[in-house]
């Protein structure tokens, strides 16, 4: 019987920290500390630390929420108010 690849959605892989410093272009250290500070979620299997795909994706999400690149539940766009004299 033929290998099958098994395809497998990201958010539900698990990356080594190798895997995810790449993918956040971040080094070593940083992951680390995202993880120890709670910030990056990450979990252990024997020896090895692996960051779930939805972590990485709910990271990004947090990084454009500071940001305020993510649309608030208030859609409608405030008028400036202008001085008055």
């Amino acid at each position: 019987m033929p290998e099958q690849s098994l395809a497998v959605p990201p958010h539900m892989r698990l990356f080594k920290v190798e895997d995810a410093m790449t993918l956040l272009s971040l080094g070593r250290n940083t992951i680390f500390e995202l993880i120890r500070t709670g910030r990056l979620r990450s979990v252990k299997e024997g020896r090895s630390r692996l960051i779930p795909g939805s972590a990485i994706a709910e990271y990004i999400q947090l990084l454009e929420r500071e940001a305020g690149l993510t649309p608030t539940a208030d859609t409608s766009s405030p008028t400036p108010k202008l001085p008055t004299t």
